[in-house]
């Protein structure tokens, strides 16, 4: 892991305030192109705050021609968050017997936030990735979703054992989000977010506008 990444289960980031901001969920479908992998039976996972999408809108129409966003998930309902982060942090634990529960922790918030941080839960971020006009995904190093461990950490932001077209992918879809607002979790190339503790944390901002909210 390198040194200067600092990952959501960092004290940091939970300390910051949330002063809830009260935006709505708003259903990204028909304004973005949606990939149907993670689907949920409520429709969820296509539900984002409202300032959220209108910045993925602005990315959107940043990019260049050829190229458009594909969102995957959005918006988590909270036990299904606290499911995904025990259970990896379970299967990092069944792998590595020598970690204790702590450090078992802080690995897992690499991969799968913990709930009680967790941006998803807030409608404040997006599993995304890039595609042609026909819908065809771009090679960006690995899938959305690989783990450290699937990926040998190819999975990370700014990780070196990726080719070079996946590494000017990486670029075009940074720089478009960058522009419109969000921030990047570094440990996962297809996470960014706005409004949350963790975009607080790397903005600087004093609080963050979106806390966990019922669909």
């Amino acid at each position: 892991m390198a040194a200067d990444i600092v990952l959501i289960s960092d004290p940091r980031v939970a300390a910051i305030p949330v002063r809830e901001s009260g935006e709505p969920l708003t259903d990204v479908r028909g304004r973005l192109r949606v990939d149907d992998r993670l689907a949920d039976a409520i429709g969820a996972y296509a539900h984002l705050r409202s300032g959220l999408l209108a910045r993925l809108e602005k990315a959107e129409n940043l990019l260049p021609s050829g190229y458009h966003l594909l969102i995957v998930e959005g918006y988590r309902p909270i036990p299904t968050q606290r499911h995904y982060f025990e259970e990896y942090r379970d299967q990092l634990q069944a792998s590595f017997p020598e970690m204790t529960p702590a450090e078992a922790h802080v690995a897992a918030s690499r991969y799968v936030s913990p709930v009680e941080v967790a941006p998803h839960t807030a409608g404040a971020a997006i599993d995304l990735t890039l595609c042609s006009p026909e819908g065809v995904e771009y090679d960006m190093g690995t899938a959305v979703n690989d783990n450290p461990e699937q990926s040998d950490g190819a999975c990370y932001t700014g990780a070196a054992n990726i080719g070079p077209e996946a590494r000017e992918h990486r670029a075009i879809l940074g720089k478009a989000l960058d522009e419109a607002g969000l921030v990047n979790y570094p440990t996962e190339w297809w996470h960014w977010s706005y409004g949350d503790r963790y975009w607080a944390f790397t903005t600087g901002a004093s609080f963050a506008l979106y806390g966990p909210t019922p669909f």
